[in-house]
């Protein structure tokens, strides 16, 4: 496909992988992602990548620059300009997070999936 069309919302809401690359163009990359209850994405920055949040189910708490935070939760959307630091914080202690982030320019390779949060990290190392 040269592109990508798809029901994102439906697509998010279904989606069980910490980690899923839906799509990769030469300058922005679609991800699909789920937290588990009380699951934190970990704190990051990519010095190059702008990335963009949009929360379809369950609330977040991101935590921008360490110390500055925000609660968010369904059709709420985040921005982080690239160069902060960043954390995503599962804010249920019984239901999943349901997000998808657009990264520009692509962070993870095409077609990336991570199943669990470990699997990630794992993957990382390497």
């Amino acid at each position: 496909m040269t592109g990508y069309v798809g029901r994102i919302e439906k697509i998010t809401e279904k989606n069980k992988n910490f980690r899923k690359v839906l799509f990769t163009g030469k300058h922005l990359q679609l991800v699909v992602m789920c937290l588990q209850p009380k699951e934190e994405i970990g704190n990051e920055v990519h010095s190059e990548v702008d990335q963009f949040f949009r929360i379809e189910e369950g609330s977040a708490k991101f935590v921008l620059s360490g110390n500055e935070k925000h609660l968010v939760g369904a059709g709420d959307a985040v921005v982080v300009p690239a160069g902060i630091y960043h954390n995503v914080f599962n804010a249920s202690p019984t239901k999943q997070l349901k997000l998808y982030t657009l990264y520009t320019p692509p962070q993870h390779p095409d077609g990336t999936v991570h199943k669990t949060k470990a699997e990630a990290e794992a993957s990382e190392h390497h």
